[in-house]
């Protein structure tokens, strides 16, 4: 093994580390569960505002209040 500067070893430590503190960080907000449930909401009010999920939806809750709407005359 090759004689290395003190000085070289330390520095590529302290580099070694920041980079190591920047990743764990970045995995630390990928994983945050309030940033994952305001993702997961986001893109389901995405999903939901397209036309025809939209329609769709709209259809159900008619279908659903004219069944209940009978049920209680009954």
């Amino acid at each position: 093994m090759a004689d290395r500067d003190p000085d070289t070893i330390k520095a590529e430590i302290d580099e070694a580390r920041d980079q190591l503190a920047l990743t764990v960080d970045s995995l630390a907000s990928r994983a945050n569960p309030r940033r994952l449930a305001d993702d997961l909401k986001a893109g389901v009010v995405r999903f939901v505002k397209r036309p025809p999920v939209a329609i769709t939806l709209a259809g159900v809750g008619v279908l659903v209040l004219v069944v209940t709407v009978r049920r209680a005359r009954r």
